[in-house]
């Protein structure tokens, strides 16, 4: 990706000539497709919570189990997003993530069979590989193709499709799985449509360039930009404001623990961890929480989709900031904001007697709000951090530290129940999940700023 002189005059690098495009149909044609394939991972995550809900009735499964249930998926996903990431930076961006599509379809179609709750967890398992792998590899590959001037806000968009994605799963939850005996099955079937959008994604996505130049491919990599370029426009260049750095940072590193690396590298870390124990520690089990409090299956599923339409502003709002305010502290503050919401839900879901539904999901929708704006960050700071050498890796080593919470955040929420008891436990559980996304702030400010930047 070096430039050359021709005749005394700079060429510019491949890498340049897709920083300076405005936003194409080609760009357009990544995002919604990368983006499909996200929203199908979120709804694959999401029916989880509702099938939790539905097992706790017909199969009389206690909360230990279902913690089980509900962590297995999680462990897999520490283990995809590892081997994701090392094998984006060894094969390719599109093969990993067409591939990571196959194997959670068709394992969530399989599980729909789950004749026992060793054979759920085993399925359950399968799918969290596959999920694990797919995120990462996504946001890198979208990453990498978007122009400087909005490559955050690409990202959070990319991203915000997940908010696509869990509403459906809450459609799904509502409609489907009350309608039917066993309907928690026909809901897990819907999850073999990724298996499909797999062949789309394999045949319509391109390679990344900074990756085909890595591998010596320049005839592929100048067929890709060449195809970006000759593409129309769909939006005018977006003018950056004037404080923004420009430029590219040199960092020479052979591990995301180099020296020149080290402190990002722990820092995003923290965040990933702290997002993830909250977050899946709250939504995994919002909707058995709410038929706890004594609403029904059905209310309770109506609930958590008012909830869940919350999430489609918060990726906006952060979508829009993302390039005023830059990652580091859009980040912090839609922590701070998620913070907020969860002590807020955790007292007003433990008010004696049945709470007001309107506080509930008012509560809710704040802390869904501002948790998926900040989710939509983080995806976004992410790739920027490394060199391309070490992106995958690097976003995929993240990933999987932050999916060791999001194994624990399930197993976490029926002892934190107990320890605070019949009167306090949902404000111990929530205010543990506030205080996590405290910590995550802190760290979020510890990340470079990378808004403007071009890609390492």
């Amino acid at each position: 990706m070096t430039t050359a002189d021709i005749g005394g005059a700079r060429v510019p690098t491949r890498t340049e000539r897709l920083d300076r495009l405005p936003y194409t149909r080609q760009h357009h044609r990544l995002l919604v497709a990368s983006g499909i394939g996200w929203a199908l991972d979120a709804m694959d995550v999401g029916l989880i919570s509702f099938v939790m809900a539905a097992l706790a009735v017909e199969w009389h499964l206690g909360a230990s189990t279902l913690s089980v249930i509900g962590s297995i998926g999680f462990v897999g996903m520490t283990i995809g997003a590892s081997l994701g990431g090392l094998l984006a930076d060894r094969i390719g961006r599109r093969q990993v993530f067409a591939l990571t599509l196959l194997v959670y379809g068709v394992a969530t179609g399989a599980a729909a069979l789950s004749w026992s709750v060793a054979s759920l967890v085993v399925f359950r398992f399968i799918v969290g590989i596959g999920l694990g792998a797919e995120l990462p590899v996504a946001s890198t590959l979208v990453s990498e193709f978007a122009p400087r001037r909005i490559r955050g806000r690409m990202v959070v968009f990319l991203e915000a499709f997940w908010a696509v994605g869990w509403i459906l799963a809450a459609l799904i939850g509502y409609f489907v799985i009350p309608a039917f005996p066993s309907g928690w099955r026909w809901a897990l079937v819907v999850g073999i449509v990724p298996t499909l959008w797999a062949v789309v994604v394999r045949l319509g996505l391109p390679e990344s360039v900074r990756f085909l130049e890595q591998q010596g491919r320049t005839d592929r990599a100048e067929e890709a930009v060449r195809r970006f370029e000759s593409s129309p426009p769909m939006l005018t260049r977006v003018r950056m404001p004037q404080d923004v750095p420009t430029g590219v940072e040199e960092i020479t590193a052979g591990s995301i623990w180099a020296r020149p690396l080290v402190r990002r590298t722990v820092a995003l870390w923290v965040v990933w961890f702290t997002i993830n124990l909250s977050y899946y520690g709250a939504f995994t089990w919002l909707p058995t929480l709410l038929l706890g409090r004594g609403f029904t299956l059905t209310r309770s599923f109506e609930y958590v989709l008012l909830i869940t339409l919350a999430q489609v502003p918060g990726y906006l709002v952060a979508a829009w900031l993302i390039e005023r305010w830059g990652r580091r502290l859009t980040l912090a503050v839609f922590l701070l904001g998620s913070a907020a919401g969860a002590v807020t839900f955790g007292l007003v879901s433990s008010v004696p007697g049945r709470p007001s539904v309107g506080a509930v999901i008012a509560a809710g929708a704040m802390l869904s709000f501002f948790n998926l704006g900040a989710w939509g960050a983080l995806y976004a700071i992410g790739p920027e951090l490394y060199p391309t050498r070490l992106r995958g890796t690097g976003t995929g080593a993240a990933a999987a530290f932050g999916r060791i919470a999001s194994i624990l955040a399930p197993l976490s929420v029926p002892v934190l129940l107990r320890w605070g008891g019949q009167s306090y436990g949902y404000i111990v559980t929530f205010a543990v999940f506030g205080v996590a996304f405290l910590i995550g702030a802190v760290a979020a400010l510890l990340l470079p700023e990378q808004r403007g930047r071009t890609l390492l």
